[in-house]
């Protein structure tokens, strides 16, 4: 019987939750949740100077966004290190590791030496490697692990393919310096052992370390995680991702407005296909996510397309929860909350209004007629088309709506028999109708407007513009 799937996201906290970090914890989620398993999150701050508690907090909060859930506790490496230390030791009592005395000085003349002489790699050659314990000074050491000399180290990769290393590459890497603190290359083995990780599911700027962890994993005994190095997000130009195509950050794309769900589904098609499969819901997409879906190459970021998916996911979107996470968008873009009164009205006109924007600022747009207040400010358009003519015609409608049904079907007749009663078509009483009731001349159906803010406010505004 198979173990069941382990991944974890295990970012470093020297800044935000990087969208590429946030595509990789999507797809290590995806995988486990998929097939019943497990995603494990830990926080690699084993640079003491770099890491930050704000930086951890921006990262929780950035996956907390995305709706990305973890099991149990979040790990700290940092406060592993005493493990990891004891793991080197353990190295060194099986012999797969040695105490290596040679100072900085001494390593550096080695590797100018090899390459005063020509050689390809200048790759440090220990002489403690095999030397006699009576031999060792009383001085201090590092723990280095006894690399292969020879041949070659192979990943087998589930995204790359075969990868070849040639041992001669690689040198006997410290795993515990002389201060007798771990390196990061053995924590992240010791860390993913120790938490049963079954899938290393990393971006492809990881794929070197993969050779030099995969010794850790050998030297110990322990079984090999399946790799999965996918490749890296880049701009639309091609080049490798940055502020000057636009946010990098995960939580200023839930600052520009953009919906989590349309997010997961964007994210999760950049650079992994099943299909023609486009657009699906979280649920979904772990039925379909599998590693051979990823593409070797890099995937461009494309804002068209991301605005598009998002779109299909605000129409798709259940009014309540939507309407909870325009609350947290205006939370984080910094935006005045709405207050009872709108918060109801939005609910209400959530159902026409949702099927039109792309963004939550589009639909704050398409909703401004919930948010103003008497008396409605009107932009020039809007007052263009209050014209002394339109008043009057608005003047004689206002007293027919006093006691008229509140439905489409009442409203429609009375609205269409004062345009004919004027000699116009509907489509120029719009137009007022729209300044009076918004401020504005681009706006939702006249009607959805009049039913969502009632009779009364209604009737106040035809009266103020009327006037």
């Amino acid at each position: 019987m198979s173990s069941p799937v382990v991944t974890r996201f295990a970012p470093s906290p020297t800044g935000y939750l990087h969208i590429g970090g946030g595509r990789t914890a999507l797809f290590n989620w995806l995988y486990a949740r998929g097939r019943g398993g497990r995603f494990l999150l830990r926080i690699e701050d084993t640079d003491r100077e770099r890491s930050t508690p704000e930086a951890t907090a921006a990262i929780l909060r950035g996956l907390t966004w995305l709706g990305l859930d973890w099991d149990g506790e979040v790990v700290s490496q940092f406060e592993r290190r005493d493990r990891h230390a004891e793991v080197a030791q353990q190295m060194l009592a099986r012999g797969t590791a040695y105490k290596c005395f040679s100072t900085q000085e001494e390593i550096a003349a080695f590797r100018a030496a090899q390459e005063a002489a020509g050689a390809s790699y200048a790759v440090f050659q220990s002489p403690w490697r095999d030397a006699d314990p009576a031999t060792h000074p009383d001085a201090p050491f590092a723990i280095r692990m006894k690399a292969p000399r020879t041949g070659e180290t192979i990943i087998d990769d589930q995204v790359q393919g075969r990868v070849v290393i040639r041992n001669e590459t690689l040198d006997d890497m410290i795993v515990l310096r002389s201060d007798g603190t771990p390196v990061y290359m053995l924590a992240v083995v010791v860390d993913d052992h120790d938490m049963g990780v079954t899938h290393v599911i990393r971006g492809d700027d990881h794929l070197n370390n993969a050779a030099r962890q995969q010794m850790v994993y050998d030297a110990m005994g322990w079984q090999i995680p399946v790799w999965a190095h996918i490749p890296l997000i880049h701009g639309p130009d091609g080049k490798k991702l940055s502020k000057r195509h636009g946010a990098t950050g995960v939580e200023e794309y839930q600052a520009m407005g953009y919906p989590a769900a349309g997010m997961r589904n964007y994210l999760t098609r950049l650079g992994w296909a099943h299909g023609d499969a486009e657009i699906f819901t979280s649920a979904e997409a772990m039925k379909m996510f599998d590693l051979s879906g990823i593409g070797r190459a890099p995937a461009r970021l494309d804002f068209k397309k991301l605005e598009n998916t998002c779109g299909h996911h605000m129409a798709m979107a259940e009014d309540a929860a939507l309407l909870h996470e325009l609350q947290a968008y205006l939370a984080a873009a910094g935006r005045p909350a709405l207050t009872e009164r709108q918060k109801s009205l939005m609910l209400q006109a959530l159902p026409f209004l949702k099927s039109s924007a792309k963004t939550f600022p589009e639909l704050l747009d398409k909703a401004t007629f919930l948010m103003v207040s008497r008396p409605v400010a009107r932009d020039a358009k809007a007052q263009e088309a209050l014209d002394t003519v339109s008043r009057g015609i608005l003047k004689s409608l206002t007293p027919r709506l006093h006691n008229a049904s509140w439905t489409k079907e009442a409203l429609e007749p009375i609205l269409t028999g004062v345009a004919a009663e004027n000699g116009i078509g509907f489509g120029k009483l719009a137009a007022p109708l729209r300044a009076a009731l918004s401020g504005r001349t681009v706006t939702p159906s006249v009607y959805d407007m009049m039913l969502t803010i009632g009779r009364e406010e209604t009737v106040a505004r035809l009266s103020d513009a009327a006037s």
